[in-house]
């Protein structure tokens, strides 16, 4: 071990020890903030680990697992036409409007089976942020040219970020290249993999579907009847399974007939909803290799994304409160209100940076900016946050850190903040 190595060492130890000599146990402050970091936890784990997370890592260890190496790289690898790779990237997220954390397997999955990174990070933006309901809910309660604004950003953004990433580590995709080589043929017809994957993203999409201000017109109708979408798009989804993927009869039956008590016995959409992970999970176990790689290709990617975006959560929590809570964590909403206020450098700079590393659930980015506007924060700040916000956030972070590493993440972290604070100033001496 170097002497540099040892002062560095020795400079945490110290930090650290600073910190835990000078903890304000017993502060009123304090003692919220810890609560709060756990209700936000516990928060996450209610709304979001079972029906957002849980499909979103079967769906990325299917792509693992069922989608050809050379598939991936004729459409989103580094050498792949450039118009066609970024269409890709930002059409797939935009369908799936996840959050920033639901987007993660789906992220590494494509990225560890060979996407470009330019392609790969435009995915990963656009999937939280080109939501399209959460753009529509912008432009009717925060106003139309916050909603056009953010969804002109949002797009713009995700190419645009994704070239920028591929410009600035050119030569690591180009040593990087030539790795993913084979001419690996699909095993089954290109349509049956393609309606496979359709069910699963259709699931995802309408168990998270988001209820709508209004309890009239299409999108109420289908948040009204989303559980029996969910349940028409699993049995079709069970119905592949059995006539393209190899699975026995009788395993889908004691799949369907345990999710099928639980239902009536519980009458609990998200019990019944884990329960039917768990069937699956178990019939896949007991399948043909395939499916058991699916299943371990699955478990893998949880085992690597679950404990960051606890750890995540629960410091996001600390810092700045849960979503609901107006003063709930260690730094005081007045001072955020305060920083955030016109349009100036300062506060888009702080707007979008605070956007960064708080985390928003879909559509709760919202009503949380409807209170800081009417308090006083400016249209080019909102703007800041509403397209960095949703794309980032703490938990987000260490997962992307830990896929493609620590100097590609702070590059990319570094470009949406920077990309948002210049939008927000160009909006907010605009409008």
């Amino acid at each position: 071990m170097n002497m540099k190595q040892v002062l560095r060492n020795i400079t945490i130890m110290f930090v650290v020890f600073i910190i835990c000599y000078n903890l304000p146990v017993g502060t009123e402050r304090f003692n919220i903030a810890i609560i709060n970091s756990l209700e936000l936890l516990k928060w996450y784990a209610r709304e979001h680990v079972i029906l957002c997370l849980i499909p979103a890592f079967f769906i990325a260890g299917a792509i693992a697992v069922f989608v050809s190496q050379n598939s991936v790289m004729k459409y989103l690898g580094a050498k792949a036409n450039k118009i066609i790779a970024y269409s890709v990237a930002s059409v797939s997220g935009s369908i799936l409007a996840v959050c920033s954390c639901t987007v993660l397997p789906l992220f590494a999955g494509i990225y560890k089976r060979g996407a470009g990174l330019g392609p790969a990070t435009a995915f990963l933006y656009s999937g939280p942020a080109i939501n399209v309901l959460a753009i529509i809910l912008t432009a009717r309660i925060l106003g139309y040219q916050l909603g056009i604004a953010r969804a002109v950003g949002a797009i713009l953004f995700s190419v645009v970020i994704g070239i920028l990433m591929e410009l600035i580590f050119k030569e690591d995709i180009d040593s990087k290249a030539g790795l993913f080589v084979g001419d690996t043929e699909e095993s089954r017809p290109i349509w049956q993999t393609m309606l496979y994957f359709l069910f699963m993203i259709l699931i995802l999409v309408f168990a998270n579907w988001g209820k709508p201000m209004s309890h009239e017109g299409l999108w109420f109708q289908i948040y009204n009847n989303k559980w029996i979408i969910t349940s028409i798009f699993s049995i079709l989804l069970g119905g592949s399974l059995l006539l393209w993927f190899g699975v026995k009869p009788l395993h889908l039956i004691f799949a369907a007939i345990s999710v099928v008590i639980v239902a009536i016995v519980f009458k609990n959409p998200m019990i019944t909803f884990g329960i039917g992970a768990v069937a699956l999970s178990i019939v896949l176990n007991f399948s043909n290799e395939n499916m058991k790689d699916w299943f371990y290709q699955t478990y893998d990617l949880s085992k690597m994304i679950l404990p960051l975006l606890g750890i995540g959560v629960i410091i996001a929590g600390f810092c700045l409160g849960t979503p609901d809570s107006t003063d709930g964590g260690i730094i005081p909403a007045q001072w955020i209100s305060s920083m955030v206020g016109g349009n100036s450098i300062g506060a888009n700079i702080f707007a979008s940076i605070a956007g960064a590393f708080m985390y928003f659930a879909t559509l709760t980015e919202v009503p949380i900016l409807q209170g800081l506007l009417s308090n006083g924060m400016g249209k080019g700040p909102a703007l800041a946050l509403l397209l960095a916000g949703p794309a980032l956030s703490l938990p987000n972070m260490l997962v992307i850190r830990n896929v493609m590493g620590t100097k590609k993440t702070v590059v990319y972290v570094l470009l949406v903040i920077v990309m948002a604070t210049v939008s927000g100033i160009i909006f907010g001496n605009t409008v």
